[in-house]
């Protein structure tokens, strides 16, 4: 069975590239790999978020992405660059269809 897209590729329009952060390298900066590099949909809508231990967090937007951006991993942390801003990535989700295929992507940015 096909299931709908949720974001098609038509409205991703915005540059972005995902950045991991693991490990440090030998001057001692954090090891810095590239997941994904393509476009989204970036909303700038600011929010606020709890979280559990009861401290308020400024979202500045999120990323949404067609399909799973990086299959590898179950939780993506690092940060995005998107349009030459940097924003370090608060939460991500994986949205699943009923079949267990990742329909969408959504990255919280801080």
């Amino acid at each position: 069975m096909k299931f709908p897209q949720l974001v098609p590729d038509k409205v991703c329009t915005a540059a972005v590239k995902v950045f991991r952060t693991d490990g440090l390298n030998r001057d001692g900066s954090k090891k810095q790999t590239v997941i994904f590099e393509g476009k989204c949909f970036h909303d700038e809508k600011a929010s606020q978020k709890l979280t559990a231990d009861k401290q308020l967090i400024l979202l500045k937007g999120q990323a949404l992405f067609n399909g799973d951006i990086a299959p590898d991993n179950p939780v993506i942390e690092g940060y995005a660059e998107i349009s030459d801003t940097e924003y370090k990535i608060f939460a991500s989700e994986k949205a699943k269809n009923p079949d267990g295929t990742v329909n969408f992507t959504r990255l919280e940015l801080i």
